[in-house]
């Protein structure tokens, strides 16, 4: 992936190897456990499968790490392609959003290590990248992405793009208000998981917001290299629902769905690559997922 053609954001900020916002190697207690389950609840991600991260991460975690705070080199060939790819996200919905007669307000991006506070509360490395729409941030750890290549059977550039761009159209979704209409069905006692819930049409969407945004990012670049599209799909099948409980608990279960499965997830990715219009992706208008 061609991916330095692309205009660097401004809006990255760095925060990896400080002490208050990094240094893995703590075992969670029963707080720890609690703040996992409710950050899980509020990013729309089973509280299961993070707790079984969070163990698997620190039984591999180097017993001398913790507290080590080694800041990586400024502006790093790795916060430069995250600038990049974000910078390409602004580009891209900032021309969408022009032709509908709105203006995008770009999201923030927070580089961290180990654990970082959001004002969706604090989080480790283990919930992986995720979009706080309290204060309209995406959070990643790029550690995140070494384990989706070494564990997950993802990886590759144009796949970590997929990543950022995924946690983007979450941003769309709350200034379109999609994000309000889903949890306010959850503040109502409304059930939102499930494999056709609310939860896994919102999550499916921003896949689909995610494929379109690489349409027409590489309509601007031509960036994309033999292999790059199917390091995405490869990426959006390890990580589908069904794959994920059948690697961790051998069995799969629709009605606890958060994400979608890896055939649903690919197929909305599709969707918005191939045909560039966001009005492709409404989900929650679709009969068929």
């Amino acid at each position: 992936m061609k991916w330095r053609s692309a205009r660097r954001s401004s809006n990255v900020q760095d925060i990896r190897g400080r002490r208050g916002g990094g240094g893995g190697g703590m075992k969670l207690g029963l707080g720890g456990i609690a703040a996992v389950v409710v950050i899980g609840l509020l990013l729309g991600k089973s509280p299961m499968e993070l707790l079984g991260l969070v163990t698997q991460v620190q039984q591999q975690m180097p017993a001398d790490s913790a507290g080590r705070g080694d800041a990586p080199p400024v502006d790093d060939e790795a916060s430069q392609f995250v600038a990049s790819i974000l910078g390409e996200t602004e580009d891209v919905w900032g021309a969408i959003f022009e032709a509908s007669g709105t203006q995008y307000t770009p999201a923030r991006l927070v580089l961290f290590s180990g654990q970082v506070q959001s004002a969706c509360g604090g989080a480790s490395a283990a919930v992986g990248p995720f979009y706080c729409p309290a204060d309209q941030k995406v959070y990643i750890d790029l550690s995140f992405f070494d384990q989706m290549e070494r564990r997950l059977g993802g990886g590759g550039d144009f796949a970590e793009a997929y990543v950022i761009a995924h946690e983007v159209g979450h941003h769309v979704q709350t200034l379109t208000g999609i994000s309000g209409r889903v949890n306010a069905i959850r503040q109502r006692g409304g059930n939102v998981e499930g494999a056709e819930g609310p939860l896994v049409r919102q999550e499916l969407q921003a896949d689909c917001y995610a494929g379109l945004w690489a349409h027409h990012a590489q309509r601007r670049h031509a960036w994309l290299e033999d292999g790059d599209l199917e390091e995405a799909m490869n990426t959006a099948t390890a990580i589908g629902d069904d794959t994920l409980q059948r690697q961790g608990q051998g069995q799969v279960v629709p009605d606890s769905f958060t994400h979608g499965s890896a055939a649903q997830r690919v197929r909305w990715f599709r969707i918005g690559f191939e045909s560039g219009d966001v009005k492709r992706c409404d989900t929650f208008a679709a009969s068929q997922l």
